[in-house]
């Protein structure tokens, strides 16, 4: 039954996830800290699960050749020692200080897109010169911190910055967001933390299985569905998690 409450939860929250550009982390994690694991440890086991959501998202995004070559290689280069910086502080810093830093940020997302009625809605490339790159990075270079620091939830943040700095629709910053930060942002995430933290091995099974499956249907419901749809979902999911992070 524990296995199955596992896959279960990492199954609905990969796929909420897959759909909305991030967010997995902000269901999955809670989960894991109310079953018991403490913060650390849920952390670093949540991240080497959450590698399997960019995986199952790859396999779908992949069939629609939806990625930009330039975007692949920004995201690596300048997100990457974001993560590993950030996953190498989050251990010293107290559980609940970080749920609530994260619940704030989060909401704050969810209630900037409600209020932007046309974010997303379209593709318009925009800062794509030498000064936009640089400002590019250092908000990715900045999220990566984040990621490594809280959760893979945020990949919202990216999935939002590509969006609004970059000027991808919703449908196109939801690919990028999930392959690369999903697959190798969480990837860097999950190495990082296996060293220096403790991982709770005999629930990954359940819980790699139910992202796997879950990145593949949620990618699959983006691809599917429109930019508004997806819009909608990203509000919903940042809101609705924001609000359980703040209340504990």
């Amino acid at each position: 039954m524990e296995q199955l409450l596992l896959f279960v939860i990492a199954f609905l929250a990969n796929l909420f996830s897959a759909f909305s550009g991030g967010g997995a982390g902000l269901v999955q994690l809670p989960a894991l800290l109310f079953l018991g694991l403490p913060f650390g440890v849920a952390l670093a086991t949540h991240k080497v699960a959450s590698v399997a959501l960019g995986l199952g998202a790859t396999v779908r995004h992949l069939r629609e050749h939806s990625l930009e070559r330039l975007f692949v290689v920004f995201l690596l280069v300048t997100g990457l020692p974001g993560v590993v910086l950030g996953a190498s502080l989050i251990l010293d810093v107290p559980g609940r200080v970080a749920e609530v830093a994260l619940g704030l940020l989060t909401l704050g997302l969810g209630l900037y897109s409600v209020m932007r009625k046309e974010l997303g809605q379209e593709y318009r490339p925009v800062h794509r010169g030498i000064h936009g790159y640089v400002i590019g990075g250092v908000g990715l270079f900045a999220i990566g911190v984040l990621n490594g620091s809280l959760t893979s939830g945020t990949g919202l943040f990216v999935t939002l910055w590509l969006v609004r700095w970059f000027g991808l629709d919703f449908k196109r910053a939801v690919a990028h967001t999930l392959v690369l930060v999903g697959l190798f942002w969480n990837g860097a995430g999950a190495l990082t933390l296996g060293l220096l933290g403790d991982i709770r091995w005999d629930w990954l099974p359940a819980l790699l299985a139910g992202s796997l499956l879950g990145g593949y249907a949620g990618a699959h419901l983006s691809i599917v569905k429109g930019n508004r749809w997806i819009k909608r979902g990203f509000e919903v999911v940042t809101i609705l998690v924001g609000l359980r992070l703040l209340t504990g």
